[in-house]
């Protein structure tokens, strides 16, 4: 072993892939768990879900080691040549791509399938990377920023046309990366408000909801001096209330339900939030599901019988006996909190927020902006992931099918978390050089 590789063993972050490997340990028993049925069932049976997943780890940890191998300026040098690459592939999803489960977003080679969305992401987050680390880039000029938004919201676009909707709404985690290099705090703001004026819309009738925002309009008017001097801001800050409430409520969200969700989503919105879906928001003919919310509240159910210390490894009924849809994927965590019950969910949470908190600090430390940035994507994605299955899994968001990173089943899943944060790890490991 030449010294070289010698010094790159000394300055590679052990703990992160010590917390990688820890998460996907975790994830592989849980998906065993939910397809658990006997003692007489063989563990080596690589029709079941968990030997498909070990066998996407060994893929994933032999790809992680020829990235450990390659040289951090590689990737900063083909970043924008494999997020074009990443586009094209998109694109062929719709000339190779197969449905499964409604959504167009896998390319089936064979006995073979794997969903570029998920790969893309780390195109994505290395062109971008690229892009703000640009020599001499002026990132508070808005023509850098919208270029930066872009790169990031191109894929998305491609991903909504597959029905993918779930993975699109991922790539809105850059918002936090761009804000953390400079993009106004307002944007940020202006995010938060319009989904919680999206959400205010299927709550409150129209009228009502116009009462409220001017009502808010006018406290905002106090509390601004410029306002209570000048009667002309008072009504330009109604005004725009009143034009904002009106779009969202007549034009924007009845699109966005109408072209972009699928009509089961549409469902699960609603019913999270105890409403009947409004007829205009279905098919022709069609009837409002008897029971959408069915897989959150079996979820629920699954959890909550964990008690606080669980019902013991493989001793889960709603597990054994199929009772969650989707348990071994986007529903994995019933499983871990039926069994392991709220200690062992707790445990697990804190394994995150620990994986989270690493990657801060390793992105807090780069000398390179490409590899800050890069960091703070993995970060943003990761913490979107883990918030919205979270949420999802336990009725606090409506079920957009979004994968738990390292423990939900689905091989390029799995390979794309583990190229991201192989990447952040090669790039920390020569944390002292300026990458260019």
């Amino acid at each position: 072993m030449t010294h070289y590789k010698k010094n790159l063993l000394l300055r590679i972050d052990w703990l992160t892939l010590l917390l990688y490997l820890i998460l996907v340990g975790i994830g592989i028993t849980a998906v065993y768990s939910s397809e658990y049925s006997s003692l007489n069932q063989e563990f080596w049976d690589f029709s079941r879900s968990h030997t498909k997943q070990l066998t996407w780890l060994g893929i994933s940890l032999f790809v992680g080691l020829l990235i450990l191998l390659t040289d951090s300026k590689f990737f900063y040098s083909v970043s924008y040549l494999v997020y074009v690459l990443g586009i094209i592939l998109l694109l062929l999803t719709f000339v190779l791509g197969g449905s499964v489960k409604g959504s167009n977003s896998f390319i089936q080679i064979g006995g073979f399938s794997f969903q570029p969305g998920e790969i893309v992401k780390v195109s994505t987050t290395l062109a971008l990377a690229r892009f703000i680390a640009t020599p001499e880039l002026d990132y508070s000029l808005w023509k850098n920023r919208i270029i930066s938004m872009i790169i990031a919201f191109l894929p998305c676009i491609i991903i909504i046309l597959q029905n993918e909707t779930g993975l699109a709404l991922v790539y809105f985690s850059f918002i936090l990366v761009m804000f953390r290099e400079g993009l106004p705090s307002g944007i940020l703001i202006f995010g938060i408000a319009s989904i919680a004026l999206m959400i205010s819309t299927l709550l409150v009738e129209a009228i009502p909801l116009l009462i409220i925002i001017t009502a808010i309009a006018i406290l905002v008017s106090f509390l601004n001096r410029k306002a209570l001097r000048n009667n002309k801001i008072f009504f330009v800050i109604v005004g725009i209330a009143w034009f904002v409430a009106v779009m969202f409520s007549q034009v924007i969200v009845p699109f966005v339900f109408k072209n972009v969700f699928h009509e089961y989503q549409v469902e699960r919105i609603y019913t999270m939030f105890g409403q009947d879906v409004p007829s205009e928001y279905l098919k022709p003919g069609s009837t409002p599901s008897q029971d959408a919310e069915y897989n959150v509240r079996q979820a629920k159910i699954a959890i909550g019988s964990g008690g606080l210390s669980g019902k013991g490894f493989m001793n889960g009924t709603h597990t054994k006996y199929s009772f969650v849809p989707e348990q071994h994927t986007d529903f994995v965590f019933c499983g871990i909190g039926e069994q392991f019950g709220f200690i062992g969910s707790s445990i697990l949470v804190l394994f995150f927020v620990m994986l989270l908190l690493r990657i801060i600090h390793l992105a807090e430390r780069q000398r390179s902006t490409f590899s800050r940035v890069y960091a703070y994507s993995v970060a943003s994605i990761l913490f979107f992931h883990f918030a919205i299955n979270l949420s999802m899994t336990m009725g606090l968001a409506p079920v957009i099918g979004i994968t738990l990173p390292m423990l939900s089943y689905g091989g390029t899943s799995l390979l794309s978390f583990s190229i991201f944060l192989f990447i952040l790890v090669r790039l920390d490991a020569d944390r002292e050089v300026l990458i260019r």
